[in-house]
C-alpha cells in the first residue's frame, strides 16, 4: 500500500453487516441485511479497497460468514480487498488467497503461534500477509477483543516484522464506533515503531480525523461507523 487509502469496513455478523461499539457485539450501532450490496455500493462510490471482517469468525473462531465473504470478493472487480477474522490455518489463508484476496490478516492465531506468521510470508509473499493488533489500556487483545495480552502493540509490531509480515493493522478498542474521535498518539507511536505499513483504525469521525491519522504516517485507515451514519462521504474522505 504505498498510496494513503481510505478502506470502508464490512463487518459480518450473523449474515448482517454491521458496526459494533468497542466491540461488544451486543452493542450495534448499524445493522443492514444486505451485506453484499452494501459493500457494492463502496465499489460503486469508487472504494479503492475494502476491508472485510467476520466477526462471528473473530469471536468464536469459525467462519461462519464464508460463503458472504467469498461472494464479496468475487463481485468486487479487482478492487483491492483485504480479510480478517477467525481466520486460524494455513487452509484458510490458502482458500482466500486463490480467490483474490490482497491481504489476509491474522490476529489470535498470530499471537497464540506467532511462527504462524513466518510461515505465511515465507509461503506466500509478506505482501499478502497483515497481523491485526487491536489494544485496550495499551495492551494487545485477542479473541475478538475479549481477552488481553501483556505486550503493547510496539512490542508486537516489531516482532511480526521480524518475523516477516508485510504491514499492520491497527485498532485502537477504546475509540472504535464510539464517534468520538481519534486519538492519534497510540497509532503514531507504532508507526515510528517499524518500517512496515501500518493501517489505522478506531475513532473515525470527521473528515479531520482522516487527515489525523494521515499525518500520524499510516498507509491507509479503515472506516465504519461514520460512513454508515453518513458523518461524511467516501468520496469526501478520499479527497484528504
Amino acid at each position: 500500500m504505498s498510496i494513503f487509502k481510505v478502506i470502508p469496513a464490512v463487518d459480518l455478523k450473523n449474515g448482517r453487516c454491521v458496526q459494533l461499539v468497542q466491540g461488544v457485539p451486543t452493542r450495534t450501532r448499524v445493522s443492514i441485511e444486505d451485506p453484499v450490496g452494501v459493500a457494492m455500493r463502496w465499489v460503486e462510490e469508487g472504494a479503492e479497497a475494502l476491508h472485510i471482517i467476520d466477526l462471528d469468525g473473530a469471536i468464536g473462531g469459525v467462519r461462519e460468514n464464508k460463503d458472504l465473504v467469498d461472494e464479496i470478493i468475487r463481485r468486487s472487480g479487482g478492487v483491492e480487498v483485504q480479510v480478517g477474522g477467525g481466520i486460524r490455518t494455513h487452509a484458510d489463508v490458502t482458500s482466500l488467497l486463490e480467490i483474490g484476496v490482497e491481504r489476509v490478516i491474522i490476529g489470535t492465531a498470530a499471537i497464540q503461534n506467532p511462527e504462524f506468521v513466518r510461515d505465511l510470508s515465507d509461503e506466500f509473499g509478506k505482501r499478502h500477509i497483515t497481523v491485526a493488533l487491536d489494544a485496550r489500556d495499551g495492551k494487545v487483545t485477542t479473541h475478538g477483543w475479549r481477552e488481553k495480552t501483556s505486550l503493547t502493540p510496539t512490542e508486537y509490531a516489531r516482532e511480526f516484522e521480524r518475523l516477516g509480515a508485510g504491514s499492520i493493522l491497527f485498532t485502537n478498542i477504546e475509540t472504535e464506533g464510539m464517534l468520538q474521535g481519534v486519538r492519534p498518539e497510540p497509532t503514531a507511536e507504532l508507526v515510528r515503531a517499524v518500517r512496515i505499513p501500518v493501517i489505522g483504525s478506531g475513532g473515525i469521525t470527521t473528515l479531520e480525523d482522516v487527515a489525523i491519522l494521515k499525518e500520524s504516517g499510516v498507509c491507509g485507515v479503515v472506516v465504519g461507523t461514520a460512513l454508515y451514519l453518513e458523518r461524511f462521504s467516501l468520496e469526501d474522505a478520499m479527497k484528504v
